[in-house]
């Protein structure tokens, strides 16, 4: 696996690349990879000649500075990771690199996209996703792939970032890939890491709510599902809902009755403690 640690000598590197007619898929993370993650790359080497992975901690899109000098960073294990699936390149940048005029990592992207940036993670990480566009864009112009894979954990950030490449108009295939779970059913994190095994065990309340609600949706109205998933996580001790959100799946804006939408997306986020978790489910389609 080559790595880059700063945006010239990739460029370089993507010019022979590109000389060659060779496609690039991209997987960007945040690094303290784990098994979704791997299953991005994966997906990436199946579709594509080349597969990039990006590691950086982006300080943008943290609304709470203790969340990121808490988050994991574990690069010599990543590499490990990333080289047992072959990836081809990896992009570790210094926030020198990526922001070479703030390196206390200030800058926004201001981007309007609606409503999709107010509701849910918007509403309570206020300033998060223009954290999220201002890395993904930059990202998206240093590397310059023709397709880039992100997991449906992040339902909200995905459609996103959907919606912010088709606002700039880049030729940029975004796929999105399934949730991949430990096996009590707990959506991949890395913040997982950060949990207690009591607190592990208790999380996988979080989507084994989602799934019963979902069993149940023809006997539910929209708030009686929402309180239901509610009363399920926050019976367990370590647990406390944040929100529960359902959603027009394209636009994300909430519904209150089932016959708003013909696609609805039922979304959360937990505190387990210290640590915040999100998941999701697609109600119907």
């Amino acid at each position: 696996m080559e790595t880059y640690h700063n945006i010239a000598a990739y460029a370089g590197r993507y010019s022979e690349l590109k000389a060659k007619g060779l496609s690039i898929g991209f997987v960007p993370t945040m690094g303290a990879l784990h098994a979704g993650h791997l299953s991005l790359i994966r997906s990436s080497k199946k579709d594509n000649d080349i597969t990039v992975c990006s590691i950086y901690v982006n300080p943008t899109q943290f609304n709470d500075k203790g969340d990121f000098e808490k988050y994991p960073r574990l690069l010599e294990d990543d590499i490990a990771e990333l080289e047992s699936c072959d990836c081809d390149i990896l992009f570790a940048p210094e926030s020198e690199e990526m922001y070479p005029s703030d390196t206390a990592g200030n800058g926004h992207r201001d981007l309007e996209l609606g409503t999709l940036l107010e509701v849910m993670e918007g509403q309570f990480r206020p300033g998060h996703f223009a954290g999220v566009l201002t890395i993904v864009e930059k990202l998206f112009r240093i590397i310059k792939p023709d397709r880039a894979y992100f997991g449906q954990k992040d339902y909200q950030q995905l459609v996103v970032v959907r919606s912010m490449n088709e606002k700039l108009n880049l030729p940029i295939e975004i796929i999105g890939c399934p949730t991949i779970r430990e096996t009590n059913g707990l959506a991949l994190s890395s913040r997982n890491l950060l949990l207690t095994d009591e607190q592990r065990a208790e999380a996988s309340a979080i989507y084994r709510s989602l799934a019963k609600g979902k069993e149940r949706l023809k006997q539910l109205d929209v708030e009686r599902f929402k309180q239901i998933v509610i009363d399920e996580i926050d019976s367990r001790s370590n647990l406390s809902v944040e929100y529960v959100e359902i959603a027009d799946s394209r636009s994300l804006q909430p519904i209150d009755k089932w016959s708003c939408t013909d696609s609805a997306v039922c979304c959360v986020a937990v505190r387990a403690g210290d640590v915040r978790l999100i998941d999701n489910i697609i109600l119907y389609n």
